[in-house]
């Protein structure tokens, strides 16, 4: 699908407030990824169409058109106010819309009750980090998951629930952590935990809400390495990266939609998204893309700034 440029000015960016929710379920004891998502299906596992979210006469997101296909892996890429929350917000149910349509994994929103389909919707963002206990092996806090609980008191996991655990440790590379306290590890293998216990639940979509934010060089790497095997993963999840920077967009990641000031930039394959113009207009800032090892690297061109995106 080629890009679509708004070809107008762009308006103020919208604020887009906090979120501090993730979702987890009960899971399938089904081998790794087997059966989360049938990339078969016909059916969009995202539709949006003509969506405006408009509170206190302010309009957040505006008239936003958005297909995602099975098999395919999106990143959301914008400057702040650009709308990236409130779409996914909208998407998990927790924004309904002022005008247009929603359909997530085949039901259209206003005819489906959205708490059944958050069931399906994990949502990973350092902020969990934070409420999680310090103390709690790795292990035990991706097992925590199965029961979308904060620690295991009550909780009776199983060895099941331990295996299932382990292996996701191991796919995302982390498995060496399985013993070690959660707070102890670093930022970037705390994500990676995190991500391993969103796994957990029976996903069809993944999203994950800035997860480099306060990573160094190499934790965000590791992190990025992580999740491209995941996406690279026939029956995973429906993956939504949520990143303000093109060089985070790993090759996995097929698709870019591209947002600033609540409306579509551009959205469609990576490649034809992140091109020098689109790029300019949405960040506006003028911008220069170089392609290195199948990622896109932005360098503001310094001498252009004050003539750029008149």
């Amino acid at each position: 699908m080629p890009f679509e440029c708004c070809g107008e000015a762009l308006g103020p960016g919208a604020v887009e407030g906090p979120l501090y929710f993730v979702v987890c379920y009960p899971l399938r004891m089904d081998p790794l990824f087997e059966g989360v998502a049938e990339h078969g299906d016909a059916e969009p596992v995202i539709a949006l169409d003509g969506v405006d979210v408009v509170r206190d006469g302010t309009a957040l997101i505006q008239d936003v058109t958005w297909h995602v296909l099975p098999g395919e892996h999106w990143a959301l890429l914008g400057p702040n106010g650009a709308g990236k929350t409130t779409l996914l917000q909208v998407i998990a149910g927790y924004l309904y819309p002022t005008r247009g349509t929603v359909r997530v994994l085949g039901r259209e929103f206003g005819r489906v009750d959205v708490r059944s389909l958050r069931r399906s919707i994990g949502w990973v963002s350092p902020r969990l980090a934070q409420r999680l206990h310090p103390n709690e092996n790795a292990v035990d806090v991706t097992v925590s998951g199965r029961f979308a609980s904060i620690g295991l008191f009550f909780e009776q996991p199983d060895r099941a629930d331990y295996v299932r655990a382990e292996g996701l440790l191991d796919a995302l590379g982390c498995l060496y952590l399985a013993g070690r306290p959660f707070g102890v590890l670093s930022q970037g293998e705390q994500q990676r935990v995190l991500v391993a216990r969103a796994l957990m639940a029976d996903l069809r979509i993944l999203v994950l809400d800035e997860p480099t934010a306060g990573l160094d060089l190499a934790a965000r790497e590791d992190l990025l390495e992580s999740l491209a095997v995941l996406a690279r993963s026939p029956a995973g999840p429906t993956v939504l990266l949520v990143t303000h920077h093109p060089e985070e967009i790993v090759p996995a990641i097929s698709h870019t939609l591209l947002l600033s000031g609540g409306r579509v930039v551009a959205a469609g394959p990576t490649a034809e998204v992140l091109l020098d113009g689109p790029l300019s207009l949405a960040m506006g800032v003028p911008i220069e893309i170089t392609r290195l090892d199948g990622r896109f690297w932005a360098l503001v061109r310094a001498a252009d700034r004050e003539s750029c995106c008149d």
